[in-house]
């Protein structure tokens, strides 16, 4: 197990990561704010959804949900559809319009690490792409599972 003042470092560098996400959100384009990108790359992944369901992977309220919803429905990059199952209920679905905006936010992102870490060797930026992601995965679904501070 690691030391204390491991974990104190570990927790201000998570702390500065501020700036790498801000550094993704120079390289995005204005139209698409991170909420919608989000929407975007989460229906990608997982296909045509209830709002509910949008909202619940996202970790946010129905009512910022909704905001960023209707933002790329605005702009064509999903649309609403008759649930199928439940006619009262709307579907999102990803348009082609959404796929090509998506291409592009993942060829800006992939562009900004390349210039960014153009000097880490092969080695390291994927130590700390299997990193990132085993801490993620020791956090779990932190959306249903709240942690408390032990104590």
């Amino acid at each position: 197990m690691a030391e204390r003042s491991q974990y104190e470092e570990l927790a201000r560098q998570l702390s500065a990561i501020g700036a790498v996400k801000r550094g993704l959100a120079r390289a995005m384009p204005a139209e698409c704010p991170g909420g919608s990108a989000a929407v975007l790359s989460l229906l990608a992944h997982h296909g045509d959804m209830r709002m509910s369901r949008l909202a619940e992977l996202l970790a946010v309220d129905m009512s910022v949900t909704s905001r960023h919803v209707a933002h790329v429905v605005d702009r064509g990059w999903v649309e609403r559809l008759p649930d199928p199952d439940d006619r009262r209920s709307r579907m999102l679905r990803l348009t082609g319009a959404g796929e090509e905006m998506l291409d592009d936010l993942g060829r800006r992102t992939t562009d900004m690490f390349a210039r960014t870490l153009g000097d880490w060797s092969a080695e390291d930026v994927g130590r700390l792409t299997v990193l990132l992601g085993r801490l993620r995965d020791s956090f779990g679904d932190c959306r249903s599972h709240p942690v408390r501070p032990s104590g």
